[in-house]
């Protein structure tokens, strides 16, 4: 099957192209609130720290929330838990615009970017869930299938920061933000609105895995401690091509440099989709895993910015199938009962693996220079395929014992 027709029989399976639609609706804000948010509050507040702290709590929120709304949706369905939370964030969203104009404390602006953060609908999931319900019979279409929503994510990131650009210019950065909260509500109703989701039941063995929840699986607990230090190498990529950009001298193509990366992943990702793979699912992800902190090499032998461009590929060429592989391969090794939190884990590890990089890329940037921030990528990415490799029999298994 062509690489054409794999993606066109995906998305001519029924519902799939709005669930699809409905699902990037839903998640548009993710690339549209944290600029959003840092642009508003320097300005309402002249202050980047307070900024930063609400930005922060935002993804400190979403890290702690995505996990717990997962483990609500395998109890309770999808609706009943995506609707309720999509509309406190745009309630939270609106608080706290108004109490930034009432000239709130930080403090208080900060705990509503938490509350807004862990009510942001964890519709991921929530479709991945879903990929074996439309696509029943038709398994050597998941993988397109993951592959698609993988490149979607991509798309949703490069997005996001332009229609905030563009609203901030023809209105203001608050409207940017209620925009973003608008957009979650109604793609969030319009995806909670299609069959597939209004069809979806808990499994009878929801709620049986105690504290731990989808945590039981030695598989789905390797995703996550594998996925921490990839997250790490993007956050340190992160910050070291808009240094790399200004000690260049053009400190503006920095946004250039990321759309390449980010380019290059949606790339590798329609590539990955468009083929079927014939071994085990497990061993394809162990390959990407090894594969991936080599394409961060290149890059340190950049001597200009179109170079740059160019080394930078190899880079990104590997993260959208590695993302989608191992979302996929979440799915397999989930506890039955537990497969929406099971898509969390590794994703909420990635946010926090991010967020650790970029923070100590920059201090490495400031010590050293970029390269140094490149190099901490290359080392936490062969950390996390030394980890995968080392517990590959949990993700070869059904079900990993805890």
């Amino acid at each position: 099957m062509s690489a054409r027709a794999r993606y066109a029989a995906v998305l001519h399976a029924p519902h799939v192209l709005r669930l699809v639609l409905a699902s990037m609706l839903a998640r548009l804000p993710m690339g549209i609130e944290g600029l959003a948010v840092v642009l508003y509050l320097s300005q309402a507040r002249d202050s980047f720290a307070v900024a930063g702290l609400v930005s922060g709590g935002l993804a400190v929120g979403a890290a702690a929330g995505g996990p717990l709304q997962s483990r609500l949706i395998d109890r309770m369905g999808q609706g009943g838990v995506l609707l309720p939370a999509a509309a406190v964030n745009a309630a939270a969203i609106a608080a706290l615009i108004a109490l930034t104009e009432l000239g709130a404390p930080a403090g208080a602006l900060a705990a509503i970017g938490v509350i807004g953060g862990v009510s942001t609908a964890n519709v991921s999931s929530a479709l991945r869930a879903l990929w074996p319900e439309v696509l029943d019979g038709r398994d050597h279409l998941v993988p397109t299938a993951f592959a698609l929503d993988s490149v979607a994510i991509e798309l949703l990131f490069t997005l996001g920061p332009l229609v905030t650009a563009v609203v901030v210019a023809l209105v203001s950065p608050a409207a940017a933000l209620l925009l973003a909260a608008a957009l979650g509500l109604v793609g969030t109703l319009a995806f909670v609105a299609q069959p597939p989701s209004r069809r979806w039941q808990p499994h009878p063995d929801a709620g049986s895995h105690g504290p731990l929840g989808a945590l039981r699986s030695g598989g789905v607990r390797t995703l996550m401690l594998a996925t921490f230090p990839v997250g790490w190498g993007f956050g340190a990529v992160e910050i070291s091509l808009p240094a790399f950009a200004a000690e260049n001298g053009a400190p503006e193509l920095g946004g250039v440099l990321l759309a390449t990366w980010a380019s290059a992943s949606a790339a590798g990702g329609l590539l990955y989709g468009a083929r079927s793979w014939g071994r085990s699912l497990h061993g394809t992800y162990l390959r990407l895993a090894m594969l991936l902190p080599l394409g961060f090499l290149p890059a340190l032998a950049a001597p200009s910015i179109p170079l740059m461009a160019l080394l930078i590929l190899p880079a990104g060429m590997t993260i959208a199938p590695l993302l989608a592989a191992g979302n996929q391969l979440a799915g397999q090794v989930a506890p039955a009962g537990a497969v929406t939190e099971a898509y969390t884990w590794p994703i909420t590890s990635l946010i926090a693996g991010f967020a650790a990089g970029a923070a100590v890329g920059g201090v490495l940037i400031e010590a050293v220079d970029w390269r140094a921030a490149i190099l901490s990528a290359f080392a936490a990415a062969s950390i996390g395929a030394a980890l995968a490799l080392a517990r590959r029999r949990t993700l070869a298994a059904a079900l990993a014992p805890a």
